[in-house]
């Protein structure tokens, strides 16, 4: 189990390091090094030991059981366009994404910082990645991108913290 927060310059909060005490409480369970789970394995696993500390959680695919954050409002104030989480707690304004295969060879993580920049409502973004995907570490090449960009000073993102957690 790793981790890391960005920017690197700030404290982590006591509300994301209790996504990583969940992920830490399930290692032997999820952990990249033991097994190949898909992401939705990886979310259900977890999913009850999120909901303990105040996250609604994607429970299926099915369009019922997703979870749709705002990004644009249409006429009457009506949700125009969402984007989908896996998990979010509307407290502590934390979007969780639980990646698997794609994070870095289909640029996933990018997909989700993206996302979490737009939706409404949003301070904090988690994403978690395997360490080691086939041969590659993908906890690794997530962090190092975001260090270079957190370390950049040409580029300015409206989140107050993302916290990368590495199964």
């Amino acid at each position: 189990m790793k981790w890391s927060y960005f920017p690197q310059n700030k404290k982590v909060s006591d509300d994301l390091l209790k996504i990583v005490s969940v992920f830490e409480n399930n290692k032997n369970k999820i952990s990249s090094d033991l097994h190949t789970l898909q992401s939705n394995e990886v979310l259900k696993t977890i999913s009850n030991s999120l909901e303990g500390i105040g996250y609604v959680v994607e429970k299926s695919k099915c369009d019922k059981d997703k979870i749709k954050m705002p990004v644009l409002y249409g006429e009457c104030g009506i949700p125009a366009l969402n984007f989908e989480v896996d998990a979010f707690n509307k407290e502590a304004k934390i979007v969780i994404e639980v990646e698997a295969g794609r994070a870095v060879s289909n640029y996933q993580f990018l997909k989700d910082f993206f996302e979490a920049c737009c939706m409404a409502d949003v301070e904090y973004l988690c994403i978690a990645v395997r360490n080691i995907y086939r041969t590659q570490c993908d906890y690794q090449k997530v962090c190092d991108f975001f260090k270079a960009m957190c370390a950049s000073d040409r580029f300015v993102f409206p989140l107050k913290g993302i916290l990368i957690i590495g199964y």
